[in-house]
């Protein structure tokens, strides 16, 4: 387990160039597409590139930005594809009930009657929504909807998530004929 000073927390990811004068189009991970900017210098993973926001601007889906030091658009180009952190500790604390999802990671999921389904290894968007990724014991990960009905209890503390699973989540049956045809 690592140490909260060396966590690292991903903000967003710089896309493709925009315009001439190094600016980036970036996709933000949060509620609001600025937060990225306000937390001062931005990392790579590895922390061996650091970028300080100069202006950004929402734009339909993305936020263009300027980073200090790029002037142009062949170096804003390089920067395609990098992903943005920052320190766990740069994050203010989360109010009662209020969590990042890189707290959730390493959770155990357990199901309605207490048995271990697995562990979250990440939260996944894939455009309908968040997902819970779980990983069992053995076999392939798998998905579960992070919403209230599906995860109903979400306990930090005891490093467990409890989740309600219809009976049939697992079962890779194909639907009966009546769930796919009209009635005739």
């Amino acid at each position: 387990m690592t140490s909260s000073d060396d966590q690292k927390v991903l903000l967003a990811k710089i896309g493709a160039a925009h315009g001439i004068r190094g600016e980036v189009r970036v996709k933000p991970f949060g509620d609001d597409p600025l937060s990225f900017t306000d937390y001062g210098v931005l990392t790579t993973r590895d922390g061996k590139r650091i970028f300080d926001v100069e202006r950004a601007r929402v734009q339909k889906t993305v936020v263009v930005t300027k980073f200090k030091g790029i002037t142009d658009r062949n170096q804003a180009e390089e920067l395609n594809g990098l992903e943005l952190y920052i320190s766990r500790d740069q994050l203010p604390e989360p109010d009662e009930d209020e969590f990042y999802y890189s707290d959730l990671n390493g959770l155990d999921v357990l199901d309605q009657n207490g048995e271990t389904l697995g562990k979250i290894v990440a939260v996944q968007d894939f455009g309908a929504g968040d997902l819970l990724e779980i990983r069992p014991k053995r076999g392939r990960t798998f998905y579960i909807p992070f919403t209230k009905e599906f995860v109903p209890a979400i306990s930090l503390e005891n490093g467990q998530v409890k989740v309600a699973l219809p009976e049939d989540y697992f079962s890779e049956g194909k639907p009966e004929p009546s769930e796919t045809s009209p009635d005739k």
